[in-house]
């Protein structure tokens, strides 16, 4: 039998609060200039935030000021012309864009389509989820988003020749594999030299948290890199932080910097507007619009949680039938979101995908973006409502592109619409200045194959069979069987047994 050594549990006592010590080896700086240190012409940078909230604002105005270029940035977006990303971009600083969303920033748009500016389109959840592979070490993994896109078959324009027109550079082509009978295109995962982080508080140790929905980006890029900063609006006491709400422990931060200053721009200030009476007339282009929102909001069920893009599917959620609860998903990060705020009561830490201020109902929550996309690709989102530029007959989107015209991103959409288990509804026109929009085959670069499942536009309701095509369920009053065949540009079947007025 063993000598039994008595004293063991206080030795082991003494051991550990020797071991114990708040001395953090995370760096506290006392000005942008000395954070942003070490950056050199080149270096590939990630910036979080998502639109205008929660970005590094302070680090990004003194990279301005280093004259640092030839950038690599890495972000969800690239801000505006004159806030955020887009001041680096303005000052001819990056040479390359990583993104998901070129949104409303036209001179990024322009610089692209000019051949001025390397641009690399990522689906929103498969750039999360590569940056996160990056801070976890993992070096690739399967996604179903994008399989049967520019993303996996390559061909994308990633530069063109200077003055536009002719591709200079393009995406390659991408290794897939099928599981359990569903094709899986395998995404390497994404580092870089520097991540620049906006957090609310710091304490001394290093450890941070973020408020609100400026978890975003964040979160997953300050793992992703050689060299992580973070700016934060106030630096704490060790203890002042509780151990259960850290969201970024201080293992992952080198740099600690307290802002300067914070403008916290909102791109898309949205309030909720005094109760008016109702309209009685509208407009026709309105009264198609509604005729689409009101039959969309039928979609809804109880218990429900469901992801609707900008537009049509949003204002479906003021219809949403009475006795149904919906939840409704964000993919910069919240669940349970809920109506435009009052005037005053708005917060430039909470927007929703569609960078307008919102307000999150009781029992809401935030999350950074790789966990919103796990949510969508694990099928816990039961149901994506969003638009489209056109619609094949077995249910082919196309929402994101016409080349060398206009380049909006895909954003969050690829992976929305590549979710395995949740159902995709289209939102449309019809037609499109007399153009089909619902067509034998999309001939804009695709958004998903084969993925949605029912199309709503004024004129009817088709159902989509992915073998056998298009069946019409639905069909507006004034409209006839005729009418639909002429403003649709393939052919369809008809349910005569259960063909009824469409709903509203």
């Amino acid at each position: 039998m063993g000598r039994i050594i008595r004293n063991a549990i206080p030795i082991l006592s003494r051991l550990h609060t020797c071991a114990m010590s708040t001395k953090s080896s995370t760096k506290f700086c006392e000005s942008s200039m000395e954070a942003v240190l070490g950056v050199q012409d080149g270096s590939t940078c990630m910036f979080g935030g998502f639109g205008l909230c929660g970005i590094p604002e302070n680090l990004i105005n003194c990279l301005r000021k280093t004259g640092v270029k030839n950038l690599t940035a890495v972000s969800n977006n690239c801000g505006v012309n004159d806030f955020g990303l887009g001041i680096l971009l303005m000052n001819k600083q990056i040479k390359r864009m990583v993104a998901s969303y070129v949104g409303e920033n036209k001179e990024l748009e322009r610089a692209f389509l000019a051949g001025e500016l390397e641009l690399e389109l990522i689906p929103q959840g498969t750039l999360a989820e590569k940056i996160r592979a990056a801070g976890a070490g993992i070096p690739a993994f399967y996604t179903p988003t994008g399989y049967g896109t520019l993303i996996q078959e390559g061909g994308a324009p990633v530069k063109y020749a200077l003055g536009g027109g002719s591709i200079e550079i393009e995406s390659e082509p991408k290794e897939y594999r099928k599981f359990n009978g569903v094709n899986y295109v395998m995404e390497t995962a994404l580092h870089a030299d520097f991540a620049f982080i906006k957090g609310y508080k710091a304490d001394y140790a290093g450890n941070v948290v973020f408020r609100k929905s400026t978890q975003n980006f964040n979160i997953p890029m300050a793992k992703a890199a050689k060299h992580t900063i973070v700016e934060v609006e106030e630096i704490v006491d060790v203890g002042e932080l509780s151990p259960d709400a850290i969201h970024l422990p201080a293992i992952y931060v080198d740099k600690v910097l307290q802002g300067e200053r914070y403008e916290k721009r909102i791109e898309r200030l949205t309030l909720t507007q005094p109760a008016k009476e109702e309209v009685t007339s509208l407009s026709p282009k309105d009264e198609v619009r509604m005729r689409i929102i009101k039959r969309a909001a039928r979609e809804f069920e109880d218990g429900m949680y469901a992801n609707l893009g900008i537009g049509i599917p949003a204002l479906a959620s003021n219809y949403i039938p009475k006795g149904i609860n919906v939840t409704l998903h964000s993919e910069n990060g919240i669940l349970g979101f809920g109506p435009f705020p009052e005037p005053g009561l708005e917060d430039p830490d909470l927007i929703n995908a569609g960078k307008e201020t919102v307000t999150v109902l009781p029992g809401g929550s935030f999350f950074p973006s790789d966990e919103s996309f796990a949510m969508v690709r694990g099928n816990h989102v039961h149901m994506t409502m969003l638009g489209a530029l056109q619609v094949s007959k077995y249910g082919d989107l196309a929402n994101w592109m016409i080349p060398g015209k206009m380049v909006k991103g895909m954003g969050g959409a690829m992976d929305l619409v590549s979710s395995t288990g949740g159902r995709v509804v289209v939102t449309m026109e019809h037609t499109a200045k007399g153009a089909h929009k619902i067509l034998d085959e999309c001939s804009l670069p695709l958004t998903g194959k084969n993925v949605v499942d029912l199309i709503i536009t004024e004129k009817c309701v088709f159902k989509v069979d992915k073998n056998a095509g298009l069946v019409l369920k639905e069909i507006w009053p004034s409209e006839s069987i005729e009418d639909i065949k002429e403003s649709t540009g393939c052919d369809f079947q008809v349910d005569s047994e259960n063909l009824c007025e469409m709903l509203q």
